[in-house]
C-alpha cells in the first residue's frame, strides 16, 4: 500500500471523543473514504477554538488532516451538517448515539466501506428528522450488518435448508438465522419469532428505505423485533451496547 500524503481530507462522522492531553481531544470518526479513522484536534478544549463546535459527537463534518508519526491531526473543519434536533431532544440524542455506537464496535480501522458511511450518515438525518424514528432505527440495524457480513438468514431454515413457510419459526444466535418449526421443537437455545416479525424483518432487509418505511406494524411485533435485533447484535459482540440502557430509562422517564 503507497504512504499516505502529509496531508489529506475526508468527509466523516465524529462517532465519539475523549479528553487528550491538556487541551486536545481523541477523535474517533466513521469517514467515507477511510472507514473507521482516530485524530487528534489540538487546542479544540480551550474557550477560543474555532474548531470545537464542528467536532462534536453525531456532527458531519469535512476535515482536512495532517499525517503525524502516531495519529493525523486535524488542522480544518467545517460542519456538513450539525443534525441539530439530535442535541434538543434527550431520546434522540440516545437514538443516535446508539446508531454511532454500533458502528464503533462493530468495525476496526481497516480501509473504506462507503455503504456503511451513507448508511450512518442517512440514519442520523432520519433521526434527527422524524418524530418516529423506529423504521430508520430496525433498518439501519439489518442493513449494517448485512454490509458487515453478518447477514441473518430470514428465508430458509438453517438446518434443513427449505424455504421458511408463513408460520411461527424459531430464531438461532449461534447460527445467525431461522430455523423452522420442525427442526427449531424442543430447542432451548433458539428463540421464538413470531409469523408478523419475521414479515417485517424480511421486508427490512430485501426493501429500499422507502419501501421499508410504508408498512404498518404493531406496538407488540416492534417491540419483538427490536429485542430480537439487540439480542443478536449482543451475541456477535459477545457483549451488550451501553446506549440500549440508556434508551430504556429515557423512555421509562427515569431521565430527565
Amino acid at each position: 500500500m503507497p504512504p499516505r500524503e502529509h496531508s489529506f481530507r475526508v468527509e466523516a462522522v465524529v462517532l465519539r471523543h475523549s479528553d487528550y492531553g491538556e487541551a486536545d481531544r481523541l477523535l474517533t470518526l466513521y469517514t467515507r473514504e477511510m472507514g473507521k479513522l482516530r485524530a487528534i484536534a489540538k487546542g479544540v478544549r480551550k474557550i477560543r477554538s474555532r474548531k470545537a463546535g464542528h467536532l462534536e459527537p453525531f456532527t458531519r463534518v469535512t476535515l482536512q488532516l495532517a499525517q503525524a508519526r502516531e495519529l493525523p491531526i486535524v488542522t480544518q473543519a467545517e460542519t456538513v451538517d450539525a443534525y441539530l434536533e439530535l442535541r434538543e431532544d434527550l431520546l434522540k440524542t440516545g437514538y443516535a448515539a446508539y446508531v454511532c455506537e454500533m458502528v464503533d464496535r462493530f468495525t476496526y480501522e481497516d480501509g473504506e466501506n462507503q455503504p456503511a458511511y451513507h448508511l450512518l450518515a442517512d440514519t442520523l438525518a432520519r433521526i434527527n428528522t422524524q418524530a418516529d424514528p423506529y423504521v430508520a432505527l430496525r433498518y439501519y440495524e439489518i442493513h449494517l450488518l448485512d454490509g458487515l457480513g453478518f447477514r441473518p438468514e430470514l428465508f430458509y431454515c438453517v438446518s434443513c435448508q427449505t424455504e421458511i413457510q408463513p408460520a411461527d419459526q424459531f430464531f438461532s444466535l449461534a447460527q445467525g438465522g431461522v430455523y423452522c418449526p420442525k427442526c427449531g421443537a424442543n430447542r432451548p437455545d433458539l428463540l421464538p419469532v413470531s409469523m408478523l416479525a419475521l414479515k417485517y424483518l424480511r421486508h427490512l432487509q430485501r426493501s429500499t428505505y422507502a419501501e421499508a418505511a410504508r408498512a404498518q406494524i404493531s406496538p407488540a411485533t416492534r417491540t419483538e423485533i427490536e429485542s430480537l435485533l439487540q439480542q443478536y447484535t449482543t451475541f456477535l459482540l459477545e457483549r451488550a451496547l451501553n446506549t440500549p440502557a440508556f434508551l430504556r430509562q429515557v423512555r421509562q422517564g427515569k431521565l430527565e
